[in-house]
């Protein structure tokens, strides 16, 4: 039975590896491509885009994301802006309806059915050849939606084009870690890119062309995560999206750990959930990188880390046993100590070389992701946070995804 574990441990720590090497190569044979501009961009021309601000009890935050949508470098009378209230109960609809007498801000008021729901009102509105969507958490950088719609015009394939978030005002322990977590997601995020393999198209700000939704349909439910499905139903008919990495959203992010468990349950649940939906384009040749990597290292991560998880409880639990069993015989007796130890009999087992690989790869992501946001490599505390922290809490949301998936119940929203 060891024998087996030992034999799993070693394909998920090998799984792991292949991974982030395959990132890290993806990185070094394109880096020449990955461009970080500065200042404004100017485009041969400006297409009209219509940016749709879904809002649910956001009276904190909401005006804030409006500046920034008015603030954007691109010609004012080709951006539209709608406000969509979706059943707040608090004063968000009082403060949206402030922006009324814009010339380019169309305000609408709904009743509450979800994100996706006030999305494809935007959509049933649409008269722009362009659409996209920004979260009423979410404020977009000024020059974010220039450089986005450069992609496009540059490329008449892409089909939609994903800004880089970064986390906006962090202040607890929490919080700093999320912050390195999201500088790697960019990294991890360009390279998927890349290999055409992007499975998320995030709510703050990913732009797409109209012809997305003519061909595909609207949003759907889809277990809480539109932006996750409608990227799997792109993949699964072969349209092209890009990461614009020096596109900057800055996202507020969960500020406790019961609300950021919440959040990644939700997401994780949403990845398990989508992923069995699309099952039939695993493994599958004509759906590229996005079946044979990014779906795979989904699952398999989800896989190894209740293993792992397992495989502790369970040394855990064989450990704490022996000490009764020797309490028992023998009473207490402490036969470790510090003047025994011997340098010669640390253990040289492989996998310790391949967990200190692993993390040295971690680590490398996380400064590759900083660089490409910061332009500065240098270490900083949050990325021990974000390793302990998220090495702590990280199993039991997946676990409690896995749980939920199994008993058919939804995570909460909030």
């Amino acid at each position: 039975m060891s024998s087996i574990s030992n034999i799993i441990f070693y394909i998920f720590i090998f799984s792991t590896v292949y991974a982030q090497v395959f990132l890290l190569v993806t990185f070094l044979e394109n880096r020449k491509k990955i461009v970080i501009r500065k200042g404004s961009v100017k485009l041969s021309s400006y297409p009209a885009v219509t940016i749709v601000v879904p809002c649910w009890n956001e009276e904190t935050t909401v005006e804030k994301t409006v500046d920034s949508l008015l603030a954007l470098n691109y010609p004012k009378d080709k951006l539209k802006i709608f406000l969509i209230d979706d059943g707040s109960t608090d004063s968000t609809w009082g403060i949206i309806s402030k922006f009324e007498n814009y010339p380019n801000i169309k305000t609408f008021r709904k009743e509450n059915g979800g994100k996706f729901t006030a999305l494809n009102l935007g959509l049933e509105n649409l008269k722009t050849d362009f659409f996209g969507g920004l979260d009423a958490d979410s404020f977009a950088d000024s020059e974010s939606l220039v450089r986005i719609m450069s992609y496009f015009e540059k490329d008449p394939s892409v089909m939609a084009v994903a800004p880089s978030l970064i986390v906006h005002n962090s202040k607890t322990l929490i919080q700093s870690a999320q912050k390195i977590e999201y500088l790697m997601a960019v990294y991890f995020k360009k390279m998927l890119g890349l290999l055409g393999a992007i499975h998320v198209t995030p709510g703050p700000l990913t732009v797409f062309r109209k012809r997305v939704f003519d061909d595909l349909g609207p949003y759907r439910h889809a277990h809480s995560t539109e932006d996750m499905e409608i990227a799997y139903r792109m993949q699964k008919n072969n349209y092209k999206i890009e990461h614009c990495n020096d596109a900057y959203v800055y996202t507020s992010i969960p500020g406790t750990v019961r609300k950021l468990f919440r959040q990644r349950l939700r997401w994780i649940y949403g990845f398990i959930n989508n992923t069995i939906d699309y099952r039939n384009v695993l493994f599958r040749r004509k759906y590229g990188d996005f079946s044979f990597f990014t779906l795979p290292a989904g699952i398999v991560s989800i896989f190894a880390v209740s293993f792992l998880l397992g495989r502790i409880f369970y040394n855990l639990g064989n450990f704490l046993y022996s000490k009764v069993v020797q309490y028992q015989t023998v009473g207490i007796h402490f036969t470790a100590s510090l003047n025994n130890f011997d340098l010669f009999f640390i253990s040289t087992k492989s996998f310790i070389f391949l967990e200190i690989l692993i993390f040295s790869l971690v680590f490398l992501s996380m400064i590759l992701g900083k660089q490409m946001v910061e332009g500065k490599w240098r270490p900083s505390w949050n990325m021990l946070y974000f390793l302990l922290i998220f090495s702590v809490i990280a199993p039991f949301w997946l676990l409690k995804a896995i749980y939920n998936t199994i008993i058919s119940e939804k995570p909460a929203w909030r």
